[in-house]
């Protein structure tokens, strides 16, 4: 089935040092870029993480510190990096709480300002948790009845997740073809940053998600607590938390004038 699009949506895959969203860098990463009319363009690149890939996840991707000694780093790559997701919705699979995050944080290290308000996020292995329970290379089996070669390289993962959210939409009569549909059904609780830090109460208004003051409104913490605003931009938070905090902080500000 041919995605129902109303602006272009870009699948992507990371492949990186690690899991850690703060610290950890990416070392690969590849873009499928489907437009409405049904056209599509794909780039693939490898990255120099400027850190040491550990043994233990070079032996998952492949990715050796020598095979991307030579690459260009991901502060080289951003300006392309961006130019072609920044008219887009995103789509992947686990990428709402992991590959999202960590290109976020990517970008913002790049000096380049980031964010999702006014693009939608589908995660493929959402709808396919909630459908069947599985796996990448499973899903791809299930739904598309062929093996996944070359699985945890960002190019045959990418390809793979867009194959499948087609078969998705082929498969389940409940599934909307639309982007909108897609994200919400994908999604799972509501955040206002990526990492999960600050959700929404039922009134939609910004909260903390941990440590003591979970629960409560962000501004009311910030305004009660001035101290802990530095705190959290001091301590080891994703950057778009921070920024996100800060954003909330302004406007608090803003709205006292």
């Amino acid at each position: 089935m041919k995605l129902n699009l109303t602006k272009p949506i870009c699948f992507f895959d990371l492949e990186t040092t690690g899991i850690n969203i703060s610290k950890d860098r990416v070392v690969e990463i590849s873009i499928l870029k489907v437009y409405p009319n049904g056209n599509k363009e794909s780039r693939t690149w490898l990255v120099n993480p400027e850190m040491t890939i550990p043994q233990e996840v070079v032996e998952i991707h492949g990715i050796s510190d020598e095979k991307v000694a030579n690459e260009p780093t991901f502060k080289e790559l951003a300006k392309d990096i961006y130019s072609m997701i920044k008219d887009s919705d995103l789509g992947g699979f686990n990428s709402n709480r992991f590959d999202i995050p960590l290109l976020a944080e990517e970008l913002l290290r790049a000096d380049i300002d980031f964010d999702m308000k006014s693009s939608l996020a589908v995660d493929v292995q959402t709808i396919f948790h909630k459908m069947e329970q599985r796996t990448l290379s499973a899903a791809y089996k299930f739904y598309c009845n062929e093996d996944l070669e070359g699985a945890h390289s960002a190019e045959a993962d990418t390809n793979a997740t867009y194959e499948i959210l087609k078969a998705q939409l082929d498969r389940y009569d409940e599934l909307e073809n639309s982007t909108k549909f897609l994200a919400e059904f994908s999604s799972r609780n509501k955040f206002a940053d990526f990492a999960g830090f600050i959700n929404y109460n039922k009134d939609g208004v910004e909260c903390f998600s941990f440590g003591k003051h979970k629960g409560k409104l962000v501004t009311d913490v910030l305004e009660q607590e001035p101290g802990y605003f530095g705190w959290l931009l001091n301590a080891d938070f994703p950057l778009y938390t921070k920024k996100v905090l800060t954003g909330i902080k302004l406007r608090s500000l803003n709205t006292k004038l």
